[in-house]
């Protein structure tokens, strides 16, 4: 009897850790090309961000050494109009303090190129967009490494997957607009974002070939 029921116990436990492991895989799992496909494919209109102004602003935002600074918690969105945009969070794994992706990672990466291919995104351009927690490292520090991130990515869809450059836009924001703004130092903040951006610039048409002008026909000479 007492055989029989350590039996049973062990039993329990397997299952319970079969249980675990399967609610921990699907936290981890990648999401899928449809999934998105969904997140990204309700734009409505572009955000008024000029990007290269926007890069300037976050190293110089970040450079910064205000007196008066409210601290990570209170410190307002560098670029709040991103937040209008239809967007994908990534849970992309990096190398420690490096733009290198993890092994790990390969996966999303490539469900996120397959998704930037989907005939309803083929007309749009997107953001990638860096992000890193608050941490010991410094404000400016964290932009340039959210930059690489976000370039690595970009690097990555381009000659990997072939998506054109023209569609892609990276943009590193550091500690200078979190996702979670009540936790600085959470790893959601270390997520990286994909944004519809706008429409894809549509190309002037070809002007037809002007055709030469006939030559001038010469008098004919008297005789």
């Amino acid at each position: 009897m007492r055989a029989s029921r350590l039996f049973i116990a062990g039993i329990a436990v397997v299952l319970g850790l079969a249980l675990l492991t399967g609610a921990a895989d699907a936290q981890t799992a990648a999401p899928t090309r449809d999934d998105i496909v969904g997140k990204l494919n309700h734009f409505e209109e572009a955000a008024e961000v000029d990007l290269s102004a926007l890069k300037q602003q976050v190293m110089e935002r970040a450079k910064a050494r205000i007196k008066n600074d409210p601290g990570p918690v209170n410190r307002p969105p560098i670029a709040p109009d991103l937040a209008k945009l239809p967007a994908f969070n990534a849970q992309i794994q990096f190398d420690a303090d490096t733009p290198i992706i993890q092994p790990a990672s390969y996966q999303t990466v490539g469900r996120i190129a397959d998704a930037l291919v989907h005939s309803s995104l083929l007309p749009y351009t997107f953001l990638i967009v860096g992000h890193v927690e608050s941490n010991s490292k410094t404000r400016e520090a964290n932009a340039i490494l959210s930059q690489r991130r976000a370039d690595a990515i970009r690097d990555v869809l381009v000659n990997t997957f072939k998506i054109s450059t023209k569609r892609l836009h990276p943009i590193g924001l550091g500690e200078e607009q979190f996702l979670d703004r009540a936790k600085p130092t959470s790893a959601v903040n270390g997520q990286l974002q994909i944004l519809t951006y706008a429409k894809v610039p549509e190309e002037a048409p070809a002007r037809p070939a002007t055709a030469p002008a006939p030559a001038a026909k010469k008098p004919a000479k008297k005789r």
